[in-house]
């Protein structure tokens, strides 16, 4: 038995209403936009904190008391630091890269002659082909001056395992505990040493990578799938059903 439509239930069905596709078109679009303008944003951010660095550079050396005055308009300022380095507390920062090539960075603190201490990142220096042998730093004694570039003192530099302090050796830079095995109270900050010495340390210290292109090609990415919901959907529910009716 052969079931025949009427015309107006054909008509009926390709009325069908279109707000699925519709809906769900507008949900991506806003949503991929979005993502796309908080992308765009930190680069933005980033690209003014790029700016802050290179205007530091040009600015006068700051004294270590004018740190605490300035909080953090100080980050990225060169300062000028009076102490003595405490050579028992110097570490390895394992896995630092320099020109494509492994190694270390020595860091310490300075006990600074006017009371307090901070920790300086006193340069990098190659790994020898044996992992087992760590290479020779040696930390100078007496009172001295060092100056460098300050930044935040980061609780991670880079982590491969949980736990990675091998004797001096450390995977990251965990300021908690390296606090508490220092035994006294260490700033948020580390000083990159700049200053000349003749004692094998590099100090190399490339502006920092805060990532910007890299966020704007994902803000350029999200924002064009914003773009391509809209169209599919044009395409697919404004002129195709526009020409079937």
């Amino acid at each position: 038995m052969k079931v025949q439509c009427s015309a107006p239930a054909v008509r009926l069905l390709d009325a069908r209403p279109a707000w699925l596709p519709t809906v769900a078109a507008l949900c991506c679009a806003a949503l991929t936009a979005m993502l796309g303008q908080w992308q765009w944003h930190k680069a933005e951010l980033k690209t003014a904190l790029r700016a802050g660095y290179d205007r530091s550079a040009s600015l006068p050396v700051l004294a270590w008391g004018e740190v605490a005055k300035l909080g953090e308009a100080a980050r990225y300022r060169k300062v000028r630091l009076t102490g003595e380095f405490a050579a028992a507390y110097q570490i390895l920062l394992d896995n630092k890269v320099l020109h494509g090539r492994a190694g270390y960075h020595a860091v310490a603190p300075m006990r600074l002659a006017d009371g307090g201490a901070v920790l300086v990142d006193r340069g990098w220096l190659a790994a020898s082909g044996e992992r087992s042998q760590l290479p020779m730093v040696a930390v100078p004694a007496g009172y001295r001056t060092v100056e460098g570039i300050l930044i935040h003192a980061q609780g991670r530099y880079l982590e491969l395992a949980a736990g990675g302090e091998t004797g001096r050796v450390w995977q990251n830079l965990d300021l908690d505990r390296y606090r508490a095995w220092f035994g006294g109270d260490l700033p948020d900050w580390l000083v990159l040493q700049t200053d000349t010495v003749r004692d094998g340390l590099v100090r190399d210290w490339p502006a920092p990578d805060l990532g910007v292109a890299r966020h704007r090609s994902y803000a350029v990415q999200w924002y064009s799938m914003s773009s391509l919901s809209v169209g599919l959907w044009l395409y697919f529910v404004v002129l195709k059903r526009g020409r079937a009716r």
